[in-house]
Formats: structure tokens, C-alpha cells, sequence
């Protein structure tokens, strides 16, 4: 089990009682856009989201702890005759992510899937993150042409897997708890 040091401890508590620059700016995850686009034997997902995590997640990141996002993504047929209680789902995903510093090679590691990579900058790593480009997400057998289908997407961080400490703590702070609203857009093939 890997110790948190004690001054990122002490940072976080002052952050939450309201004393020190951690809470001048607050995190944001925004999305910019998305679309499912007709590709070949299928459709995907093109989307841009906009991420700010704001001074107490890059210190706590700069100290050694790893954070875990999640992008979430469900296309649905919605069946307004039985008022959504019975949408049938065609495709569902959800596309993880892990963002960490390492302190003797002073680089960010974004690890998605099998793939990982290493960044000189905060910034090169979360634009990275924030793009997600051809993600195959219908076959174009699973979509009937001229029905209308509901698209949602959002990208989180998953407090699940932060230490015990922090996922207690997570519960009523804005700055451990960020997500993008649910974004969601009709898609006609």
C-alpha cells in the first residue's frame, strides 16, 4: 500500500477548511463537442472536452497520486410511448484512463487502455485525454436508417479509485468530485 505524504494530507484539509490557493480556482470538465459520425461498416465517435483540474488535483498529482477518469458513452432508441422507462440501448462504453507524474523523470504517463504515453506538460498530457477521435461505437446493422437515437457522453474522474482517505473526503468537495454534465445530442443515420 503506497503512503500519502503527510504535507499533501495537511494541503488537502487546509483546502477544504477554505485556507490557501486551492480553492482560488475551481475544477471544470466541459464538453466541447461530439458527434457520431457514418464511417465505413459502422459509426463513431468523434468528441473535445475542455479539462481544468484546478491546484489541489495537480498538487495532489505533482506529490504522487495517480487519478482515474472515465469517459462514459450510451447510444439509445427512446420509446416516448412508455415515457423512457424502457429505452432500449445499442451501444454502451466506457473508455478509462490513468494521469500520473513521475517525479524523477519530472513527466506526465496518460495510460488509456494498452496504450501509454509520456509528456514534458500537464497540458500536452490533458489534451491528449480530452480528444477522442474514431471510437467505433454502432455496427450499421445496429441502426435502423431514419430513427431518431439519443447520444450521451461524459467524462469524469473516478473517485472509486483514489486511496480510502481521499474517496471520504471526495464525497462534498467540488475539487475531488468533477465531472462534465451529461452531453447529449440526437443522432439520425
Amino acid at each position: 500500500m503506497r503512503q500519502i505524504p503527510l504535507s499533501l494530507s495537511l494541503a488537502i484539509i487546509l483546502s477544504f477548511l477554505g485556507f490557501g490557493d486551492a480553492c482560488s480556482t475551481e475544477p471544470a470538465i466541459n464538453v466541447r463537442s461530439a458527434e457520431v459520425n457514418d464511417y465505413g461498416n459502422g459509426f463513431v465517435l468523434d468528441a473535445m472536452f475542455q479539462i481544468d483540474l484546478g491546484p489541489t488535483l495537480q498538487e495532489a498529482l505533482q506529490r504522487g497520486l495517480s487519478l482515474h477518469f472515465v469517459a462514459d458513452f450510451e447510444l439509445r432508441y427512446e420509446r416516448w410511448y412508455l415515457f423512457g422507462l424502457w429505452d432500449k440501448t445499442i451501444s454502451t462504453f466506457e473508455q478509462r484512463y490513468r494521469l500520473s507524474y513521475n517525479a524523477l523523470t519530472q513527466q506526465y504517463r496518460l495510460t488509456g487502455g494498452s496504450l501509454t504515453q509520456n509528456f514534458e506538460t500537464l497540458p500536452e498530457a490533458l489534451s491528449i485525454m480530452a480528444r477522442i477521435q474514431g471510437r467505433h461505437v454502432a455496427s450499421r446493422d445496429d441502426l435502423d436508417p431514419g430513427v431518431v437515437y439519443l447520444a450521451l457522453l461524459r467524462l469524469r474522474l473516478d473517485s472509486s479509485q483514489l486511496p480510502k482517505p481521499f474517496q471520504l473526503s471526495s464525497i462534498g468537495s467540488k475539487n475531488w468530485n468533477i465531472s462534465s454534465d451529461w452531453y447529449r445530442w440526437t443522432v439520425r443515420p
